[in-house]
């Protein structure tokens, strides 16, 4: 069993004994915690936290516990339902809320699922904060409300089509172009709330001809939901044999978007930004983020508008913070999350959709002709694993000195920037290893250089 706490929230295996995986006692400690957090931290005088989940199996069992502990410390609860992460996100300011958590474990297999933690924004809590949620959990350092005070919950299950409409509303969304273009799309939403969302979304845009693969939110998720060119045999099987224009692909909070070709191969997921990025440098300039381990394809892209480009620490919070900072226009991560700020901080499948899907039928490209308009780069994941007294941070802390000629960033582990490829080195928080992250022209090449990068840490580890 495993139980997981970091920025990104509180995640675990459902069963086993508490503190061991995300038992129910731990689902009340944590959910308690943040209750007390939010309450004293929020500014805006509410007592209300939006809830929303994704259609795993464990979902309505910890969707009750959450629910319940909350009005049991007072809170106000706005169920919002089967929701993806981005709905529910917006449904915390729709709302006038204090907060929200979202149920679910984005692409993790069907054992797992967690709690996501947001302020009163719709945005995730930042490091600091997180931290201080975990604080009073391990204190205990929550009080239950008397009787007279405790919460209510109100059910609203109207977010998923406010979600839709705030789409359309954007000024580069095209539905017309759209609905002219006549599409054929086909969708893989993994068996969760993508199933629900995204196809009603592409008749709001206009289209007609969807083909619906997995899009039942049964929680019985079709293949290993993360949207992953090797899990997505199925779609990429259906778009060879030439039966639709373009395939969408989300995991089961549908906050991140794969692409598939009309010739069933791969967009790549870190295209999705780019492409997308691309459409709205055009009409909009300014600057654009990323994180770290994210294509190089991005910086390229917004250099050709003659924009600046800016690379953030991995995670969210990150990107978002960084993107405020420097008043980006369009940011996100390689992973096929699109970050929108005139729709929202948050990665949007839904906002990807639509914007691709404007980018398309405007282009008067097939979707393999609009890939080939881009820098072409390939990235390779790797890791290498150390010995559990090995100091990590003096290992990387080597390895910037020994590429000192380089360009370095060390805001996130190291990274080196050579002429035409990087390299990414991060310290995992959860095992005794450095995840490696290359990128180049070719694989070929990116894989070399993590090769060379991992004799390089071998020689310094002794």
């Amino acid at each position: 069993m495993s139980l997981i706490k970091s920025i990104s929230g509180i995640r675990g295996t459902i069963g086993g004994a508490p503190g061991e995986g995300l038992s129910p006692l731990d689902i009340v400690k944590f959910t308690a915690a943040y209750a007390t957090f939010i309450r004293a931290n929020a500014t805006n005088g509410s007592r209300t936290v939006v809830v929303g989940r994704d259609a795993r199996l464990s979902g309505p069992m910890v969707s009750q516990l959450v629910i319940n502990t909350l009005t049991s410390m007072g809170m106000d609860v706005v169920n919002i339902g089967l929701a993806s992460t981005p709905t529910t996100e917006i449904a915390v300011t729709g709302e006038g809320a204090c907060g929200g958590i979202i149920i679910t474990a984005s692409h993790n297999p069907k054992q797992w699922n967690a709690l996501k933690l947001l302020n009163e924004h719709g945005e995730f809590l930042n490091d600091a904060q997180g931290k201080e949620v975990l604080r009073i959990a391990d204190e205990g350092s929550y009080t239950f409300a008397e009787v007279d005070d405790l919460g209510h919950e109100y059910v609203n299950d109207t977010y998923n089509r406010r979600h839709i409409d705030q789409v359309l509303a954007l000024d580069l969304v095209d539905t017309d172009a759209i609905a002219k273009a006549d599409f054929t799309v086909a969708v893989d939403a993994v068996n969760s709330v993508g199933g629900i969302v995204i196809p009603q979304l592409l008749r709001a845009l206009g289209v007609k001809n969807i083909i619906e693969l997995n899009c039942e939110a049964t929680g019985r998720f079709a293949h290993t939901p993360e949207p992953i060119p090797q899990n997505l045999t199925q779609i990429s099987s259906l778009m060879a044999d030439g039966r639709a224009d373009v395939g969408f692909v989300v995991d089961p909070d549908v906050d991140r978007l794969a692409i598939v070709m009309e010739d069933g191969r791969m967009f790549v997921e870190e295209y999705t930004l780019v492409s997308i990025a691309d459409y709205i440098l055009s009409h909009t300039p300014g600057s654009t983020v990323s994180n770290l381990s994210s294509s190089r394809a991005l910086r390229d892209v917004t250099n050709a508008h003659g924009c600046t480009y800016n690379a953030a620490a991995v995670g969210e919070v990150n990107v978002v913070t960084k993107m405020k900072e420097t008043g980006a226009v369009i940011g996100g991560e390689g992973n096929g999350g699109v970050i929108y700020p005139a729709a929202h901080y948050g990665r949007d499948a839904l906002v990807g959709v639509a914007l691709f899907l404007t980018l398309l039928a405007k282009s008067g490209k097939t979707v393999s002709q609009l890939r080939a308009t881009y820098p072409a780069y390939e990235i390779a994941k790797n890791k290498i694993e150390l010995t559990p007294d090995l100091d990590v941070d003096a290992i990387l802390c080597a390895v910037k000195e020994r590429y000192a000629g380089e360009r370095i960033t060390d805001i996130d582990g190291v990274k080196i920037d050579f002429a035409d490829s990087w390299v990414h080195l991060r310290k995992s928080n959860t095992e005794p290893i450095i995840r490696i992250y290359s990128e180049a022209h070719t694989m070929a090449e990116a894989d070399a250089l993590a090769e060379s990068i991992k004799a390089v840490i071998k020689e310094i580890a002794g």
